[in-house]
């Protein structure tokens, strides 16, 4: 199905495709929709294509503003592009994973779907896509999890694409998911102080709101009492170029204000994007099982120190704690003991011929640097540019220079 609008300064096209839920067994009868918007410029629908893959997991693309070319990277796209945004696999318009979806399954059955949702998954939807649209090759730019699609894609269907270009998102290849915690927990710790350093007077703050919730609590606007630890997990926001500002912000408002009450409940997106706190771990597992690895492998500094923050870290309490996330519970149980595929084939990256470059940023609280180095190393031709300039949404605070950056690297201009 085809949808053509129009906006300020933009022509949309909408796309949407059926495809297999799984794609190694299409004879099972079940299916899923997935869609995706062409974004170009009035003159520019000959020109080549761009698929975006967005961060995550389980958030939809961004969507275009009318009369502006937002998100901030899409002006530098459409000079040379024609941008294709897919809402992956379970979000947005493409059928959404949410309670409703799983009703009715016991929780085997609602483990086994969700085991569809990963990388691997998404890839052959594009590439069904790219199928569906008559594209020989397109070229790709992943952003954080998008990223990890993207080296998915160079290790299972190269063929698809004419350039790869990837944003704080090279994924560690055969690294066991307990040591990504480890190092992503050190980055956070070391966010943490830094933000201390900044906002000296929260560390007051943040004892007033202790005592706050330990002597009856604040009442979010769903219903949830806010407990500490989703406290603490307002650290997710240290990685990013105003992040701790924003953070700063929320912790400054009157803990009884319906400001307050909006605002800490808000960051997280676990509420409306459940399949980001479902399948996250599942996306660092290069084979085997994670057995909830963030909370196993969580350091005794926190046991010591009430006031440091996580960050994007994945834990069983979270299914209690969150209304929303109650239903998925024993499904997520379940995933964590689950043996997961690879996600990338390291003999496929070695022999890559596809042109590839990646922004890796020094001090990403998210990715970590070295295991992106590694990678980086592993995947013949792609030109990594390490810098310390950004956080981990340089794309989106420097989209030009950035973007501009890597198709320079890509196509030898630097």
């Amino acid at each position: 199905m085809v949808t053509i609008a129009r906006t300020p300064g933009l022509v949309l096209t909408e796309h949407t495709l059926r495809v297999p839920l799984d794609h190694d067994r299409p004879e099972d009868g079940r299916t899923i929709e997935v869609f995706a918007r062409e974004v170009a410029e009035p003159d520019g629908a000959d020109k080549p294509p761009l698929l975006f893959l967005q961060g995550g997991p389980g958030f939809e693309a961004p969507r275009p503003a009318a009369g502006a070319k937002s998100p901030g990277w899409l002006e530098r796209a459409l000079k040379d592009f024609r941008v294709v945004m897919l809402d992956q696999r379970g979000t947005g318009r493409s059928t959404p994973v949410g309670a409703a979806t799983l009703a009715g399954l016991d929780p085997a059955r609602q483990a086994e779907y969700l085991t569809h949702f990963r990388a691997d998954a998404i890839v052959r939807d594009a590439e069904a896509l790219r199928d569906a649209l008559g594209i020989a090759r397109w070229s790709v730019l992943g952003q954080s999890f998008g990223g990890f699609c993207v080296v998915t894609y160079l290790s299972i269907a190269p063929g698809g694409l004419r350039e790869a270009l990837i944003t704080g998102g090279l994924p560690p290849l055969r690294t066991p998911v307990d040591e990504v915690y480890r190092d992503t927990y050190a980055r956070v710790i070391e966010r943490t102080g830094r933000y201390f350093d900044r906002y000296p007077g929260d560390r007051e703050r943040m004892r007033a709101l202790r005592e706050r919730i330990a002597e009856g609590g604040v009442r979010l606007p769903n219903g949830d009492a806010l407990s500490w630890r989703r406290v603490q997990q307002l650290g997710q926001w240290l990685g990013m170029s105003d992040g701790a500002d924003a953070l700063h912000h929320v912790l400054e408002l009157p803990f009884d204000s319906s400001a307050f009450r909006h605002d800490v409940a808000a960051p997280m997106g676990f509420e409306r994007n459940p399949l980001y706190a479902v399948i996250h771990e599942a996306c660092y597992a290069d084979t085997g099982a994670t057995g909830w690895s963030a909370e196993r492998v969580m350091p005794a500094a926190y046991g010591e120190d009430p006031d440091l923050f996580t960050g994007e870290h994945v834990y069983r309490w979270m299914f209690e704690d969150y209304g929303e996330l109650r239903p998925f519970a024993e499904a997520a149980d379940l995933l964590a003991r689950h043996e997961w595929p690879a996600l990338y084939d390291p003999d496929a990256l070695a022999a890559c011929e596809v042109p590839a470059a990646a922004a890796i940023y020094h001090e990403d609280m998210y990715v970590e640097r070295l295991h992106s180095e590694r990678t980086a190393a592993a995947i013949r031709g792609l030109r990594p540019w390490v810098t310390s300039e950004y956080d981990h949404d340089g794309i989106r605070a420097d989209g030009d220079r950035v973007l501009g950056r890597l198709l320079d690297l890509v196509r030898g201009r630097a």
